[in-house]
């Protein structure tokens, strides 16, 4: 009688404690560090160069994942208590949403902002709608924490491991196409220059956000095992650490070998060959941008002036640099244009609104060329909007993937955006896929800002390889976040594109950053940001066959991720449950 109370009080003091373990507040102070330490594993905010950091990333999560599993649920086996199901859960679910909540309000902060600075919402209904998007999208790593607390106890430690990053990928996939999508700041982007960024061209950026949560995942259960048996048996913690160094140090080595062959296939750029191109970045203040005598008039001045005198085979102007539509320019300023481009040889990209009130707005790009301009990939038409009328074919290119409350009106937020002083709210999708620019032998595919977070939207272009991309432009307005770390993270994106694609990609933008990356993911030039200037380049497209990411993404989206991840989040479940019957 004295044991079976002696048992039920130890078994009550576990549980308890890891009830009280719950609302610890130390315990959630570490988790928000940690969060926060991932977010700047994607740039790194001091310093004014925002380096992408893997380990960081790596041991950001590890923190945080011996943090939500907590000493009371570290026990390796399913032989030792670890309180009730419903308990491990909403442990899991708060510790992780605690984590996600911080790493996601360090990534996009600056969205404060737009919304502020730029949208005139009063400070603090600004800095409570980040933090409700942050605290939204928290939810479905918490999700994730919670089921993987709860599945823990009768895994072995492999399985955690295999587990903790197929939900963490699940988590990931939500957050990047549930609504639209808001992906930025992924985990896999902190990997750029990290061993795993080998991957990208195989496994895209979501696979790199479930090779690292495994690698994160394995390091944490090592420190945890250690802690476990040094405490509860004072001697080693058995095989698991050799086999988790073997585990990270084959998924590691074989990134090195992807990266190392990847890189060394690309073709050098040498003397006269490739494409000269020359990138314009105007460092228009956003909150002069749409400004009639002043953002307008010194836009229209400084890009016109650019355009008629540097010398270049192509000229590629940032998302909206002409504000106004082409038919509210002074006629001699298109026509000109036109006529500067009809001949010499040169070509333009130029990021300029189109449209009118009959047929709708767009974010565009306008692409005139020597000769009238030539498209590759025909199967998709160009976008239907209103420009004046040129002498010979101009190129067309519509932004598909539009900015929630920026761009477009999620359902019942009409409220939201009426309290902001935002022009051009409202925009017309184009098709995902659209033509290419022909030029010099290259295939030039346009996106605009937020268009490079979805690499499988890109790759729709590259389903029939004779017509897909050999050189991506990005054309974007960061200035709306200011002069923070968002320009960092963006340029990262950009990285993550190329490398996944292996095509070179430009960035044209109004304050940075300004650069060229070649096929590898590597920043060849790039322009300090918040200055005027142009960066001129020299840029040979890839005509290599597409990547294998490329060429699945193309025909099936995420979907087989998606398929991959929700076969093996229950098989690994159903394990559990046959094991604790």
């Amino acid at each position: 009688m004295v044991q079976g109370d002696a048992g039920r009080s130890d078994r009550n003091t576990i549980v308890t404690n890891s009830l009280g373990q719950r609302w610890q507040p130390w315990r959630y102070a570490l988790l928000a560090v940690a969060g926060v330490l991932q977010a700047f594993s994607t740039a790194w905010p001091w310093g004014g160069h925002g380096q992408a950091s893997g380990s960081l990333q790596v041991l950001a999560m590890a923190v945080a994942l011996v943090l939500i599993a907590g000493p009371a649920d570290a026990a390796p086996s399913a032989g030792i208590a670890c309180g009730s199901a419903s308990t491990r859960f909403w442990s899991g679910f708060w510790r992780g949403w605690c984590f996600a909540a911080a790493w996601l309000v360090a990534t996009f902060w600056w969205l404060y902002i737009s919304m502020h600075v730029y949208g005139g919402l009063p400070g603090w209904l600004a800095a409570l709608a980040v933090l409700l998007l942050a605290a939204a999208l928290a939810l479905y790593y918490a999700l994730a924490c919670g089921l993987w607390l709860l599945a823990r106890p009768a895994l072995s430690a492999i399985r955690q491991a295999l587990l903790w990053a197929t939900l963490w990928l699940l988590a990931e996939l939500c957050r990047g196409v549930l609504f639209t999508g808001f992906p930025w700041g992924a985990t896999g982007y902190a990997h750029v220059d990290s061993l795993l960024a080998g991957y990208a061209p195989w496994l895209g950026v979501y696979g790199i956000c479930a090779l690292a949560a495994f690698l994160s995942a394995m390091l944490g259960q090592t420190v945890q095992r250690a802690s476990f048996w040094r405490k509860v048996q004072g001697g080693g913690c058995g095989r698991f650490p050799v086999i988790a160094a073997m585990l990270i140090v084959i998924v590691l080595a074989t990134g090195w070998w992807l990266k190392r062959a990847s890189v060394s296939a690309l073709q050098p750029i040498s003397g006269e060959s490739g494409v000269h191109v020359a990138l314009l970045q105007g460092n228009i203040a956003q909150e002069e941008k749409f400004q009639p005598n002043g953002g307008v008039e010194t836009a229209l001045q400084w890009y016109g002036q650019q355009m008629r005198e540097v010398q270049a085979d192509l000229l590629v102007l940032p998302e909206t640099a002409l504000p106004l539509f082409p038919q509210q320019l002074p006629q001699e300023y298109w026509q000109g244009l036109q006529k500067r481009f009809a001949s010499g040889g040169q070509a333009a990209l130029i990021g300029v609104p189109a449209g009118d009130g009959l047929t709708g707005y767009a974010n565009a790009v306008v692409g005139m060329a020597s000769g009238g301009a030539q498209v590759a990939g025909v199967e998709a038409a160009p976008p239907d909007f209103s420009l004046p009328p040129a002498p010979q074919a101009e190129y067309r290119y519509a932004k598909h993937h539009l900015v929630p409350f920026g761009e477009f009106v999620p359902f019942g937020f009409q409220w939201f955006v009426d309290r902001m002083q935002m022009p051009l709210g409202s925009f017309q999708r184009g098709d995902l896929a659209q033509p290419r620019l022909l030029f010099k032998g290259e295939r030039l595919q346009p996106n605009i800002c937020y268009e490079d977070l979805f690499g499988e939207e890109l790759a729709a272009s590259f389903i029939d390889p004779a017509t897909s991309p050999t050189i991506l432009v990005n054309m974007s307005n960061i200035a709306w976040f200011g002069d923070t770390v968002a320009i960092d993270q963006h340029r990262q994106i950009s990285r993550m594109r190329a490398m996944e694609l292996a095509r070179p990609m430009l960035r044209a933008t109004n304050t940075g950053s300004t650069a060229v990356i070649d096929a590898g993911g590597r920043v060849l030039q790039e322009l300090p940001r918040q200055m005027r200037g142009v960066l001129h380049a020299r840029l040979a497209g890839n005509h290599a066959p597409p990547t294998f990411y490329a060429w699945w993404a193309a025909r099936w989206g995420l979907w087989p991720l998606w398929v991959l991840a929700l076969m093996a989040a229950p098989a690994l479940m159903w394990r559990r449950s046959r094991k604790v019957a």
